[in-house]
């Protein structure tokens, strides 16, 4: 057990770096941040920034002899890295479990393993396993690369063998996966943690709708059966105890119209649609990575109010948001991030619409986003 008092790191300063940070420093934990932006928004609130690449020996080197538990914000750090940060310091998820997360293939294959249903894919190397690979799935489907895809990022759509090559050909030939479409009726996402005494906790599920490829709202309570419910969970479990899973832990499923639930992907870290639990529930998922991290009994995760999350993106900084036509409203909590660039489909900040029911946390979340101008 790591007490308050102890030092923890981070890799990455964006802003679930930040927010770790700022749940860490709350409950009595000095904070080092390693991230190369002088303006990194969880840098700001560290107690120490290492303004250093993540491949950086020194600074990985100074960042191990200060901390006692270092983990990471984001899933694309070298694994190198955390390599050499275990040989000084507890390193939580380790890098065997960050390496499945980092590549599409390993991810799908290894949730296969773990008794999950996933939709056909088909590994693409280079350009000669483009036939295969379309006699495999067929059309229509979605290449994607293997590696660094986020955010609607690195995919296309295909629905014919000529798109499939143009498309390879316009993600730079890269290994890519190719994906098969399913019947999709809703998608769902699953957030635990998982302690180094293999105690499990989940937070309520939450019910994801995008645009453009991005997270737009997460509804909480997930308008699904418990029995779809507990399926994700045990999935998900099954995913964090294979992989021997310490921290926090995101899994998103699709929900399909005949009510089967299927693998889509993992993010080893807090994650978009866990926001909700910073002002939802009894801990949220940054204070239960602190005590992940720390080998801490789990939090209680039950949920307090139903509520709604909504992403602010960057589109809607023309050049500043209606922020008072926002907080007017008593149910709205504003979460910003402290960017100093806003950009087209930049996460800025998220806010969450609590209330008696979920109806009407939608309700208020659909009217409030309507009046800042989100589309």
């Amino acid at each position: 057990m790591l007490l308050p008092g102890a030092t923890l790191g981070v890799l990455g300063g964006g802003q679930l770096g930040r927010m770790f940070v700022l749940a860490a420093r709350v409950m009595g934990y000095r904070v080092v941040v390693l991230d190369p932006d002088p303006q990194s928004p969880a840098g700001q609130v560290a107690d120490i920034h290492l303004k250093a690449d993540y491949s950086d020996a020194v600074a990985l080197l100074h960042m191990g002899g200060m901390c006692d538990a270092v983990t990471t914000e984001f899933e694309n750090v070298p694994a190198k890295s955390l390599e050499m940060l275990a040989k000084h310091c507890f390193v939580a998820p380790s890098p065997a479990a960050l390496a499945v997360a980092q590549d599409r293939l390993a991810e799908k294959s290894r949730a296969r393993e773990f008794g999950c249903d996933t939709a056909p894919f088909a590994d693409i190397e280079d350009e000669g396993d483009l036939v295969h690979a379309w006699s495999v799935v067929g059309g229509p489907a979605l290449l994607k690369t293997r590696r660094l895809g986020y955010d609607g990022k690195g995919q296309a759509r295909v629905d014919s063998l000529d798109d499939l090559v143009a498309a390879h050909e316009e993600l730079g030939r890269l290994p890519c996966l190719l994906e098969g479409f399913l019947p999709l009726h809703k998608e769902i996402s699953v957030i635990l943690a998982r302690n180094p005494a293999g105690e499990i906790a989940f937070f309520p599920l939450a019910e994801n709708r995008h645009a453009r490829g991005i997270l737009d709202l997460s509804i909480v309570p997930a308008q699904v059966p418990e029995a779809t419910a507990e399926t994700a969970r045990q999935m998900a479990a099954r995913i964090a105890e294979g992989l021997d899973y310490v921290g926090v832990l995101a899994v998103e499923f699709f929900v399909l119209e005949d009510g089967r639930v299927v693998f889509n992907e993992m993010a080893p870290r807090p994650h978009n649609s866990g926001h909700y639990t910073l002002d939802a529930c009894a801990t949220d998922q940054f204070q239960q990575q602190v005590r992940a991290l720390c080998n801490l009994p789990l939090g209680d995760t039950r949920l307090l109010s139903p509520v709604v999350m909504v992403n602010l993106l960057g589109d809607i900084w023309r050049p500043e948001p209606n922020w008072g036509e926002l907080l007017r409203h008593p149910g709205v909590q504003l979460h910003l991030y402290g960017k100093a660039e806003a950009r087209p489909g930049r996460k800025m900040g998220h806010y969450n619409c609590l209330a008696p029911t979920v109806e009407e946390a939608l309700a208020l979340a659909l009217r409030t986003r309507a009046a800042l101008g989100i589309g």
